[in-house]
């Protein structure tokens, strides 16, 4: 099912989860799920807080991963715990190029595509030379237990299905992801939604409500089907 929204600016500037908080408790409520902790790639200003507040964990209970240093600087300093640099893809240890936009949020491993067409005023600012890592590999060097972790959100401008890909071990523990999906190739060579949806679904997960926007972009909630 698809909502459109047609103020797309107001979330690519605020960055906010745009499925209503509401309704993904409802969900879990009705699928009987217990939320033990969230994995979120792409941190930015860690805002989701929030709603990971609405879900009964603390700020102990979220692993942040941001791949712009400065970034996850400004998240510690405002007190949240676990905040990690890292470039998440399907590869360990790939040397890339990672490009900075001027709003930072549409920042990506992948270049812009349609993005530049549907909001011609974020431009390319800076680029960074980075290593990359699989979701596997970043749970094993940070010593964490990745079974806590049973909500994962995936904000990565394109690249959610290479996160995914990476991470085949560590998605048996899943219960709920929460990921930006596109329906545009905003991001060049960037997935698509049924292409996330068929990866998924060899794995379990089924897409139980989508919020999209106008431009090509939204959020997309997936569950796993036991």
């Amino acid at each position: 099912m698809y909502y459109i929204f047609k103020n797309t600016l107001f979330y690519i500037k605020y960055k906010i989860m745009i499925i209503s908080y509401e309704k993904i408790i409802e969900i879990l409520s009705e699928k009987n799920i217990f939320i033990t902790g969230v994995f979120h790639v792409g941190a930015h200003d860690c805002e989701e807080m929030d709603f990971y507040n609405f879900l009964n964990l603390s700020k102990n209970d979220v692993v942040w991963v941001e791949a712009l240093d400065f970034k996850v600087a400004q998240a510690r300093s405002r007190g949240f715990p676990n905040v990690y640099n890292a470039v998440i893809t399907d590869k360990d240890d790939e040397d890339i190029v990672f490009n900075i936009t001027n709003n930072i949020q549409s920042s990506s491993v992948l270049e812009l595509a349609l993005h530049s067409v549907n909001y011609p005023s974020i431009v390319y600012t800076d680029h960074k030379n980075l290593k990359t890592v699989t979701v596997d590999s970043f749970f094993i060097r940070n010593n964490l237990n990745s079974s806590k972790y049973n909500f994962w959100n995936f904000d990565i401008q394109g690249a959610e299905l290479l996160a995914l890909k990476g991470a085949i071990n560590s998605l048996k523990d899943v219960k709920v992801l929460y990921l930006e999906v596109n329906v545009q190739e905003l991001y060049k060579d960037c997935a698509l939604i049924d292409q996330i949806d068929d990866f998924l679904l060899s794995h379990n997960f089924k897409r139980v409500l989508t919020v999209m926007t106008d431009c090509g972009w939204g959020d997309a909630l997936y569950i796993i089907d036991e």
